[in-house]
């Protein structure tokens, strides 16, 4: 793979600092901070630098000072993001609060800025504050019980609930937005057409009418609160395994 499409060689953190003449007008903090307002506002495709200098207005120059493009600020702002995350110490709270409390903070992050969806993964989160993260991610697991890929697998499990979870409701609230309809108006829309499938489909049209009345907004934090409760029940019964790991 050539340099300059490999996400790791070419990622802000790794590259070798670049020495620039010259003083920035304005701190890489509010850059980023600007950067992050910016893609709050108009999500990734409303992102650019000619955009962010125009909102920096008199320090639009400053940003270069700092990365060199769009994917480099990118990962800044995904670990200012992930700086936002607070994880209690497994020590102090054990290991299943500390853990829920991760998946948790880590969904509320997300929501709190859906343009994430399209960088995780994409982009490297390698930063400081992504490394507290997943440090304190693996402290909890591990004073569970938990080691090598054993340890890997389980808090990735946790990971994918959160940002999978936080996927699906971006996308109902992005749907909600266009249509300008609350997401109970838009399901209440569907009630015609899924009620002509009965005959085919009879096991999913009992289940939608019977859980038709429920709020979706409430429904989302419901699901992932059940997702997570299920998950942390399944990581402690496979640790009490009699039988012992295989």
């Amino acid at each position: 793979m050539a340099r300059d499409t490999d996400p790791i060689a070419t990622s802000v953190w790794i590259r070798p600092s670049r020495s620039l003449r010259g003083q920035p007008t304005l701190s890489l903090d509010q850059i980023v901070s600007a950067a992050i307002e910016l893609l709050d506002a108009e999500g990734l495709d409303g992102m650019s630098m000619r955009r962010l200098g125009a909102r920096l207005g008199a320090g639009a120059t400053s940003a270069y000072w700092y990365v060199r493009n769009k994917s480099e600020l990118l990962e800044l702002a995904i670990d200012k993001v992930m700086g936002e995350i607070d994880i209690p110490d497994a020590a102090e709270v054990g290991w299943r609060t500390a853990a829920g409390a991760s998946a948790r903070e880590y969904r509320s992050a997300v929501l709190r800025h859906p343009w994430m969806i399209g960088v995780l993964g994409v982009l490297p989160a390698i930063g400081p504050n992504a490394m507290r993260m997943s440090d304190r991610m693996i402290k909890a697991l591990t004073a569970a019980g938990f080691a090598g890929e054993e340890l890997a697998f389980a808090s990735s499990m946790l990971a994918s609930h959160a940002v999978g979870s936080a996927m699906t409701e971006v996308a109902m609230r992005a749907a909600s937005a266009r249509a300008e309809k609350s997401p109970n108006e838009l399901v209440a829309e569907l009630e015609p057409y899924i009620r002509s499938l009965e005959a085919d489909y009879h096991s999913y049209v009992a289940l939608w009418t019977e859980n038709k009345g429920m709020d979706m907004e409430r429904l989302q934090d419901d699901g992932f609160d059940f997702g997570l409760d299920r998950l942390l029940d399944g990581l402690q019964a496979w640790l009490d395994r009699p039988e012992g790991r295989d």
